[in-house]
């Protein structure tokens, strides 16, 4: 009886928990009025320096950028700039929410570019839901930026404005909720693997969530040596497969759903979460916000040693506790607030960083691989089953990743910038160290202030 009351004060102790963030949130948005804010690079040492920094002395500089438009990178801040831009279609978990809406997401994802990979962002919400507009918004935008960050754009559009935009455009384009939640996954996953003693290519992987996430994350699991027949798709009519003539009829538009009704699923198994979810060696879930997505019960039938990363955000699928008790042996969530935070926030700063110091000209998977193999090499050290990734106080993963990023895009040959590992690892190390350092400073002396007592 004592052990069962224990149990109910631990839960509710956790619960308590996950709401905290909720609300000190709204108590803290409306006191900063904001994350981000611009902060001068050059000196400004009396006013004669406007005449350097503006009119007239400007003009030389921009002629110089006409007769070589590759200066831009030298001359201005184009060379650690990147755009995160949305048009609040799928925000976190809340949907389609706006524009409006969506804009304290994107400040809080350039406030992670900058403290966590020295990278100055820009947050752009998009008034618009049409595919064409945002691909040609975007192809508008790019002579003032290094990079472009798609972020919370519904599927299947997604895709189409991901690929054009990869294709057309001429510096590096990136949909964070494909490609950088795909990387920190694959890299949670090798290390949870280690965990369990099992390897990749003979695990029954399931992927509850057919969404944008999880098409990036079984793409480059698959790459990575994972077996797609093997493995199986649910969205929120079942198991993928052949038989689903649903997405056969609208296969023009679901393009990548159709793909995976191909390659996966060679059992032909048909049913829901609950029969994708037998003898399955883990479960990849970026799906509907839970608790109760994903039942207790259902995590019971997995195979012994199973692996759940409920990674659904605000409330993941199914509780961390509650997947332990019913026999999971490692749990992450996509949540700060728990053990095990799978989240893309632990990939694109770096990824980022290290793609603008080569002058990338695109994001590749294999460089997404570099940086998923870098990131789980990270917690090799204390690898276990409540440590398969580091956190992001581990400032050191950030320009490690840049590093491998940077020396995969010099080996595929669409970086600009040559360099060597050691000089890109010191290179992308100082600008992190000066991002937080200034921040620090800027609390030390009273111009960010002090939130007030809850």
């Amino acid at each position: 009886m004592a052990q069962t009351q224990k149990t109910v004060v631990t839960v509710e102790e956790l619960l308590e928990k996950a709401k905290k963030p909720a609300a000190d949130a709204m108590r803290l948005h409306p006191f900063y009025r904001g994350k981000i804010q611009t902060a001068l690079r050059a000196s400004v040492r009396n006013i004669d320096d406007f005449a350097i920094w503006y009119t007239p002395g400007v003009a030389a500089p921009c002629r110089a950028i006409q007769q070589n438009p590759a200066l831009v990178y030298e001359y201005t801040s184009k060379w650690n700039t990147v755009a995160v831009v949305s048009d609040g279609t799928r925000v976190l978990g809340l949907g389609d929410i706006g524009p409006k809406a969506g804009l304290p997401v994107m400040e809080g994802k350039a406030l992670l570019f900058k403290y966590l990979g020295g990278v100055d962002c820009v947050p752009i919400m998009l008034d618009t839901k049409d595919p064409d507009k945002i691909i040609e918004t975007v192809l508008m935008l790019q002579p003032s930026f290094g990079g472009i960050n798609l972020e919370d754009i519904s599927q299947p559009k997604c895709f189409r404005v991901l690929d054009t935009l990869r294709e057309k455009a001429e510096i590096p384009v990136w949909h964070d909720d494909q490609q950088g939640t795909a990387s920190v996954t694959l890299a949670g996953l090798i290390n949870a693997a280690k965990v369990v003693g099992k390897r990749l290519k003979d695990m029954r992987i399931v992927f509850v969530g057919s969404g944008a996430s999880n098409v990036a994350c079984s793409r480059l699991i698959f790459a990575y040596g994972a077996e797609p027949g093997n493995c199986l798709m649910v969205d929120s009519k079942g198991i993928l497969g052949k038989h689903r003539k649903d997405v056969a009829d609208r296969k023009a538009e679901f393009v990548q759903k159709w793909r995976l009704c191909q390659i996966t699923n060679d059992g032909e198994l048909q049913g829901d979460i609950a029969e994708a979810l037998r003898g399955a060696d883990a479960v990849i879930a970026l799906s509907q916000p839970g608790p109760g997505t994903i039942k207790p019960e259902w995590v019971r039938t997995m195979a012994k040693d199973a692996i759940v990363f409920a990674a659904a955000n605000p409330i993941p699928e199914i509780w961390p506790w509650e997947a332990k008790e019913a026999g999971a042996a490692v749990v992450a969530t996509g949540r700060s607030d728990f053990a095990n935070q799978v989240n893309n926030s632990l990939g694109f700063p770096g990824i980022f960083r290290g793609a603008l110091d080569v002058r990338a000209r695109t994001i590749t998977d294999e460089m997404a691989i570099a940086a998923s193999e870098s990131l789980a090499a990270m917690a090799e050290g204390k690898l276990d089953a409540e440590h398969i990734l580091p956190t992001m106080d581990d400032w050191e993963v950030f320009p490690r990743e840049a590093a491998a990023v940077a020396m995969k895009a010099i080996e595929q040959g669409i970086a600009d910038l040559p360099c060597t590992y050691e000089e890109e690892l010191e290179r992308a190390s100082t600008l992190i160290r000066q991002a937080r350092a200034m921040t620090q400073l800027l609390m030390d002396e009273d111009f960010i202030p002090e939130p007030p007592e809850a």
